[in-house]
């Protein structure tokens, strides 16, 4: 056992952690070789009792986390029925005569999808193959087109039913329920500031997002309500099959996900849409996604594990708290090192990280912890659209069709407006904290 100083472990272990996600080797490999290399340093080979402890109790007897396979399941069997290309030709015949109409229903969809499709890739891609090419072929700019895809597809990792709320609760002993329903308001929000941009800028230059011809949205208006109505049910449906019974205290969220994967079956099935392949697909997505999730989730626990025993949180602590400016100060420090950590990692790696750490710091400075929950999860909304790491961005490049000519910069200068309008709506949160706390004082249970 090598005896060193707390400060000296931390920087071993921060330091080792930013050259490896540098370097580019994966992220769980990193952290979890860092933990068990400085682990046997510091406390030799009793670490692995407690690094397998941490890995089996803290997270696959972890109850709660049993949510995160059928989310999964809900979601990516929701893309295969169809409901987004249908509710994207309902909003397209009442909304796409106004300049930008286009990318309005796009904004729309994503932020009904994101109530009930909890997985980026699924929400992102299916909004680049249904709304990216009617956009550019209609003229659109292909920076604003991009964006809105990005923007409008990353609100399914906020707006509840979210995996990242799943795995935050338990990280932060916060009811995921509570996280549920304070994620509301800030994803509505961003979802109408980016809705407000989208026809700001297509009245100041109209030419980025021109409107959509009469003769391509004529038909009866009965036809068009009825279009509307029967694109609107399922997702409707499919959400207070999952969030209704949480919030009137019927069920917990991981026994609400297990009714939302059987409600997002049944509406394949109504949709024609079920059959083996496309179980088998949703099945081995689902298993794809978890096992990946789950491999960064133990190897964060076992890195946090470690940092913390060698003392890298009460050293981590002191740095955060000596900030000039006081509790805000504080703040702000912990909100710029969430946003820096989004350029270049996971958001799952940020949240098993950072969690662990800034809660308790957090609590220490008065702060609500379920507010200060939300903000962390808000601000991680930038973390999808900023490159060299950008999920959404590199969803969008592969996705994209060929032909269309959507490049890699168009999308980058597409989502950097949007990435202010995070900042815009982190502020509005800050100003106004009940934006975030007034909906969970009303759940019942």
């Amino acid at each position: 056992m090598i005896k060193l100083s707390a400060e000296i472990y931390t920087l071993i272990m921060t330091g080792g952690l930013v050259l490896g996600v540098f370097i580019g080797y994966p992220l769980a490999f990193v952290i979890g070789t860092l933990g068990l290399v400085v682990g046997f340093m510091r406390f030799g080979f009793p670490i692995v009792d407690m690094l397998y402890s941490r890995a089996v109790d803290g997270v696959v007897y972890n109850y709660t986390f049993l949510a995160v396979p059928m989310f999964v399941f809900m979601g990516v069997m929701l893309e295969r029925s169809g409901i987004a290309e249908k509710l994207f030709d309902a909003l397209y015949v009442w909304l796409g005569g106004i300049r930008g109409g286009l990318a309005i229903v796009t904004m729309l969809i994503g932020t009904v999808m994101a109530a009930t499709v909890a997985i980026i890739a699924a929400s992102v891609t299916m909004l680049t193959i249904a709304a990216l090419p009617p956009m550019v072929k209609r003229g659109y700019d292909k920076g604003l087109a991009a964006g809105t895809v990005c923007a409008g597809g990353c609100l399914g990792i906020l707006i509840p039913p979210s995996i990242m709320l799943v795995l935050y609760g338990p990280m932060a002993q916060i009811s995921v329920g509570k996280l549920f329903f304070a994620a509301f308001a800030p994803g509505f929000l961003l979802s109408f500031l980016y809705i407000a941009y989208i026809l700001l800028i297509s009245a100041i230059n109209p030419e980025v997002a021109p409107a959509v011809p009469r003769e391509e949205r004529a038909m009866p208006i009965s036809k068009k309500l009825t279009m509307l109505l029967s694109s609107l049910v399922p997702p409707v449906v499919l959400v207070l099959a999952v969030l209704g019974v949480i919030f009137f205290g019927i069920a917990p969220p991981t026994e609400a996900a297990g009714a939302g994967a059987l409600a997002a079956t049944l509406l394949a099935i109504i949709y024609r849409r079920f059959n083996v392949k496309v179980l088998r697909e949703a099945s081995l997505e689902t298993l794809r996604v978890c096992g990946f999730i789950l491999i960064i989730v133990i190897m964060a626990f076992c890195f946090v594990g470690v940092f913390l025993a060698v003392g890298g949180g009460d050293v981590t602590a002191r740095i955060i708290l000596g900030t000039p400016g006081g509790e805000w100060g504080a703040f702000l420090v912990i909100m710029l090192m969430v946003f820096v950590l989004g350029f270049f990692m996971d958001w799952i790696g940020i949240i098993f990280l950072v969690v662990p750490i800034a809660t308790p710091i957090a609590a220490s400075l008065g702060f609500d912890p379920l507010w200060f929950a939300m903000m962390i999860c808000v601000n991680l909304q930038t973390s999808f659209m900023t490159p060299p790491f950008a999920y959404a961005i590199f969803i969008v490049r592969g996705t994209a069709p060929k032909e269309l000519g959507v490049t890699t910069a168009d999308i980058i200068r597409g989502v950097i407006p949007f990435v202010v309008l995070v900042l815009v709506g982190l502020s509005l949160c800050l100003a106004f904290p009940e934006i975030i706390t007034w909906l969970p004082g009303k759940m019942i249970g």
